[in-house]
């Protein structure tokens, strides 16, 4: 099998509701897709969200670095994901979110081929079934409030709140309510995106972390000296998020005390082989890990997300897709929670059907 085509989309998709985080409200989600053909008639997709802030990249530069890195992907197998990624690495440094969005498309391709789910392609199931960590992210205390309560009684074993938009008196006021109100009942965190100073990640830390689970990315990503400070402030442990770039990364969270766990996300790594080491670094340095999609992705993305979260070794932070979060989807069959639970798709690759006329109903013009 060869790659003969490779196609690049830009989609701005509708969420449900605003997403507030950090003090930036999403509403409007940019993605791009990848499609993928190969000489015998099968196609491939793969997909992510633009992150600046994140990875350095917008939906305009992943188109640009798609378009560059086709030409030398044309003739190649889907299969050779590791030489594939050597030569996309080699070809163009960094840009790691258009990196995912491709090999994303390969490993779809890859088990459509071979008759196998994109998480038999990565050692093998692990588990069935995963808890779904429920976002909290109105910044408003009774929304929220009253969106955990209806989300236990859905079933969700795990929730993060959004945190660091509003004066940090008010984040510890709306954690501490969110925690009575839940009473113990779900594993419970909140998520920073690295939304507060040292003065204010200890405040909160002193006013807070006590009735947390993990909390997470509360200072910038660069700042590993002042995650460690806040480590030992904190009563409850701390998950590195934006500043989990590469394995190294990691192992200096991890050897310094800067954070006991984190977010597993293929933008930041760069794409869906690096993402499965990831989750077993993690578990050889008995750190804990959540596997996460960004705000907010399709059912393509999260079928990856989800094939991943069920290979990995351990998954003691839930699984974060972030599809429910958008007003639509683009798949025929669409990833569902059930109860606060979700599982992979069946079928082989990512194991979900492109909608290529809704995709392009919310495309831009190319």
């Amino acid at each position: 099998m060869k790659i003969t085509k490779i196609e690049s989309i830009v989609a701005d998709l509708p969420l449900l509701r605003p997403f507030k985080m950090s003090g930036v409200e999403i509403s409007i989600s940019e993605n791009v897709f990848a499609r993928i053909e190969t000489d015998i008639g099968l196609v491939g997709w793969g997909e992510a969200s633009s992150s600046p802030a994140m990875t350095g990249e917008t939906a305009e530069s992943m188109v640009a670095a798609i378009h560059y890195l086709s030409p030398f992907l044309m003739g190649r197998d889907p299969v050779e994901f590791i030489d594939n990624m050597k030569e996309m690495d080699w070809r163009l440094y960094g840009n790691a979110s258009a990196k995912t969005v491709l090999e994303i498309a390969l490993y779809d391709l890859a088990g459509k081929v071979q008759q196998k789910s994109v998480s038999e392609l990565l050692g093998g199931v692990q588990r069935e079934r995963m808890p779904v960590v429920k976002m909290l992210a109105t910044g408003d205390l009774v929304t929220d409030v009253g969106d955990a309560q209806d989300g236990a009684a859905e079933g969700y074993a795990a929730m993060k709140i959004k945190v660091g938009g509003k004066p940090v008196d008010q984040d510890i006021a709306r954690t501490n309510a969110i925690s009575e109100a839940l009473a113990g009942a779900v594993q419970l965190s909140s998520d920073t995106n690295q939304g507060w100073n040292r003065d204010e990640a200890v405040s909160f830390a002193h006013g807070a972390s006590s009735v947390l689970d993990f909390l997470e990315q509360p200072l910038h990503g660069h700042d590993v000296e002042g995650m460690v400070m806040i480590a030992r402030e904190a009563s409850c442990p701390i998950a590195a998020d934006e500043g989990l770039h590469s394995f190294d990364d990691v192992r200096r969270h991890h050897n310094l005390g800067a954070a006991q766990g984190g977010s597993v996300k293929m933008i930041k790594l760069g794409g869906v082989t690096r993402a499965n080491e990831a989750t077993k670094l993690f578990a050889e340095l008995g750190m804990s890990v959540n596997l996460a999609g960004k705000t907010a992705e399709t059912s393509v993305s999260s079928a990856a997300v989800l094939h991943l979260a069920a290979a990995a070794p351990t998954l003691a932070w839930g699984v974060s897709p972030t599809t429910p979060y958008l007003a639509t989807d683009v798949v025929r069959n669409p990833i569902i929670v059930r109860e606060g639970h979700i599982s992979a798709p069946d079928g082989p690759g990512l194991g979900v059907e492109i909608d290529e006329d809704m995709l392009m109903q919310y495309a831009r013009s190319r």
